[in-house]
């Protein structure tokens, strides 16, 4: 026959355990949904941040940065720059979609007239050959001085690589410490996106769109954690006080 100090001591340390792990699994949701909020919070800080930087009067060539951390202030603005095309150096990164299709972002360096250095251009998106992956469209690119106007960038985004490092013309992935050694370039810790208004052309599509910050993918994830926040609540609420409290008065 059961005992029933024991069976009571066993009741009483299940209670327990399940409202430690309760009272866990709640502080710890909830810690994850108030850290989402905050991640919220500093993805609208930048994406303010990128707005603000987006309505300051365009860069001049000279005043574009030197180093890596003085481009991150820089990333944004407006700019005017004037050089020659290093059309030798035209690489085409693949796997790149613009409006939801394949193809490849078009870059050239473009060699600054004030001698300052060379900047990498994003010039645009173009279309691959279906038929032939090897195969590159022919972009015209002119031989003078050109005028490119853009927004600065940061180097091209990488992608997943399982080739690793390549070479040529169809690219992956492209460092720019690489691509500028590999080149001779003294390329600028940074890129220019360049923009349609005033582009010649040149069939290279530029409907970039605005860079998303994923300021909603926090709200989402913070409604997650909340939301089973709440129901470990709930259930430890019906299950540990009502539903007894229920069979308690049937019983009686």
């Amino acid at each position: 026959m059961n005992n029933p100090v024991s069976s009571g001591n066993r009741q009483k340390r299940r209670a327990v355990i399940v409202l430690v792990a309760t009272v866990l699994g709640v502080a710890g949701t909830a810690r994850l949904g108030v850290w989402q909020l905050d991640r919220a919070a500093q993805k609208e800080a930048l994406q303010r941040s990128m707005d603000s930087r987006s309505e300051l009067p365009a860069l001049p060539a000279s005043a574009l940065a030197a180093t890596a951390g003085q481009a991150l202030e820089q990333h944004d603005r407006a700019v005017v720059v004037q050089g020659r095309w290093v059309s030798s150096a035209t690489v085409f990164l693949d796997n790149r979609q613009m409006n939801g299709r394949p193809g490849f972002f078009v870059v050239t360096p473009l060699k600054l007239e004030d001698s300052s250095g060379t900047v990498l251009i994003q010039r645009g998106w173009a279309p691959r050959d279906a038929m032939d992956r090897t195969h590159v469209p022919d972009i015209p690119t002119e031989s003078g001085e050109v005028t490119v106007k853009g927004h600065v960038a940061p180097p091209p985004l990488r992608l997943y690589d399982f080739g690793g490092a390549a070479s040529g013309a169809i690219r992956q992935n492209l460092d720019l410490a690489d691509y500028g050694r590999a080149f001779s370039l003294d390329l600028k810790p940074l890129s220019i996106i360049q923009d349609a208004d005033g582009a010649p052309q040149d069939g290279l599509s530029r409907q970039w769109g605005r860079p998303d910050v994923g300021i909603q993918k926090h709200y989402g994830y913070a409604f997650q954690w909340f939301a089973l926040c709440a129901l470990m609540s709930g259930l430890y609420v019906w299950f540990q006080i009502v539903s007894p409290r229920l069979r308690s008065r049937h019983a009686g």
